[in-house]
């Protein structure tokens, strides 16, 4: 992380109230406050400018990575230099998760895809940790599980669907992190950066929004995709994709 601005949280009340972001996460909510302070004490706080690579796909798998603010894009890439980006981790996910435990080489690259912050925890000290907290450690379990549900489900999406469905089942997982919102659900993503999601050429992920904009179920910005309906993407899915345009 060449570039990055590196601190331990410990002892630097500047970055309390950043550690709620690991409070609020599913897998460390119910932690009794003292192990929740001893995990506090492993997070180094990082800052990286947008671009910047995390880790590469081989890497050793050293860390996890908890993102605070901005986001995080992973992706593979092909030796004659296409790209294809699997996720993009937001503000109050973590990451980096399969090589920790495991111990083996990171399966992918993580780039800040915007200027992020980030917490950083070390396996030396994280794998002992869980060992200690039986309950954590069945919620990584979990986790892992929820990943292979979710790669499983791309895979299927890539494979069976045509490009309207592919684009609106990638839409609909990427709005549902902001499905709380009562009107809209914005994405922060470039047209070609969800062509890369799905597969497909940018001018015809640009065709296939522009008609979805003019039936009022996006709305397009710059950077970002607003999905303003939906129900009607959902039912385009469940119908098999046939009236994509």
């Amino acid at each position: 992380m060449t570039g990055a601005t590196i601190e331990r949280t410990a002892g630097a009340p500047p970055f309390s109230s950043k550690l709620s972001v690991l409070r609020k996460h599913p897998y460390f909510a119910d932690l009794e406050a003292d192990a929740f302070d001893q995990l506090c004490r492993y997070a180094k706080h990082i800052t990286l400018k947008r671009g910047t690579t995390i880790f590469s796909k081989g890497d050793p798998g050293t860390s996890l990575i908890a993102v605070i603010s901005g986001t995080v894009k992973i992706s593979i890439s092909s030796p004659d230099g296409r790209n294809a980006i699997l996720n993009l981790i937001e503000a109050g996910e973590i990451f980096g998760e399969i090589a920790l435990l495991d111990g083996l080489s990171r399966t992918a690259d993580a780039t800040a895809n915007s200027n992020c912050e980030l917490f950083v925890i070390d396996r030396r000290e994280f794998i002992p940790f869980v060992r200690s907290q039986p309950t954590l450690a069945m919620k990584f379990i979990e986790l892992l599980c929820a990943r292979l549900r979710w790669t499983s489900d791309q895979v299927e999406q890539v494979i069976l669907q045509d490009l309207p469905g592919r684009l609106a089942s990638a839409l609909l997982r990427l709005s549902d992190k902001h499905k709380r919102e009562p009107q809209a659900r914005t994405i922060s993503i470039t047209q070609q950066e969800i062509s890369e999601m799905v597969g497909m050429t940018r001018e015809s992920i640009n065709k296939q929004l522009r008609a979805w904009a003019a039936r009022g179920w996006v709305r397009l910005e710059h950077g970002a995709i607003v999905v303003l309906k939906p129900h009607a993407l959902q039912e385009l899915v469940d119908a098999g994709s046939d009236d994509g345009e």
